[in-house]
This record gives structure tokens, sequence and C-alpha cells, in this order.
């Protein structure tokens, strides 16, 4: 699979081996970490992904990938599906790296990952997120998710995509 290239990033699909590197915070001498990656979400996310894969097998188009800046070529963060597609949508889970944060990043991966889904024949695409954590909520609406639901935990997010037309 492509690596996806936006303006100033490169996401990057992960197979089980660089999930394992991510894991255990030991990069191999061609990776390229910013000094605050992997963090603690991070960690979380890959794990998860490595379990998806042991139960399922190859993910890919919808694993996890790697956020790298394409500046200075330092990974920064993660993004990506949170399990396969069932009955047409996912659920989407990103974070980057505190060093990263405040520039607009997590809204351009993220319109990248909209755009994968939207391409691969998702109708719709989910996402959560704390109720305090106004960044994530502001990053989600700007990339054309609405808020569906809120409770005390969670506020629930989603994105539809029109699906073909009928003549």
């Amino acid at each position: 699979m492509t690596d996806i290239l936006t303006t100033r990033l490169q996401l990057h699909a992960i197979d089980v081996v660089q999930a394992e590197r991510i894991v255990a915070r030991r990069p191999a001498a061609t990776d390229t970490w910013a000094d605050d990656f992997p963090f603690e979400g991070d960690v979380i996310a890959v794990t998860n992904f490595l379990r998806a894969s042991i139960a399922i097998g190859e993910l890919r188009p919808f694993g996890h990938y790697v956020v790298t800046r394409r500046s200075d070529s330092q990974a920064i963060g993660g993004i990506g599906f949170k399990d396969a597609p069932v009955d047409g949508f996912a659920e989407i889970g990103y974070g980057l790296v505190p060093s990263a944060r405040g520039n607009g990043f997590a809204a351009e991966a993220l319109s990248a990952l909209v755009t994968l889904a939207e391409e691969n024949g998702l109708s719709r695409l989910i996402a959560e997120t704390t109720p305090d954590n106004i960044a994530s909520q502001r990053t989600l609406t700007k990339t054309g998710f609405d808020l569906v639901h809120a409770d005390v935990n969670l506020n629930h997010y989603e994105i539809l995509f029109a699906g073909p037309t009928t003549a």
C-alpha cells in the first residue's frame, strides 16, 4: 500500500513489525521519531492494532498509520481505524505527540483518512472524544464530523458519505 501524502504530512500504514517497535518504544535505525514519540496514546492504539491483526489478519487500508511531518521526517503521532469496517462503517482514532499539537496536523491527517474511507466504499465513520477535549472536538467538526450524541463520558461524532447515485 502506498503512503498517503498531504501538504505537510505522510501517513504510513504500519505492519506488525513496525507496530511491535512502537509498542516496545524501540525505534529501528531507519525510524525517525520525535523526542516524545510514541506517547501513551500511540502505544495503546498500536497495541489494539496488533490484537486486531492477530484476530483478523491484514487490515490495510483500514489499519493504523504513523503520522510523519514531511519537513523533518519525524513521526509525530498516529491515526487509524479501531477495527475492520462492519456494515460499511468504522471507528477512527488519532493522536499527536504534545510537541506537534496546535499546528493543524491532526485535522490534516484526519481529512486524509476520511478521504481514504470514502474512496474505499465506507458509508460512515464514527469517532468519540471526551467532553473536555476541545481540540479534538474542533478537529472533528473541522473535517466534517457532526456531533450525534453526548453523555457524561464521551461525545460521539459521525460523518456520512453519499453512496453511489442511481439513475
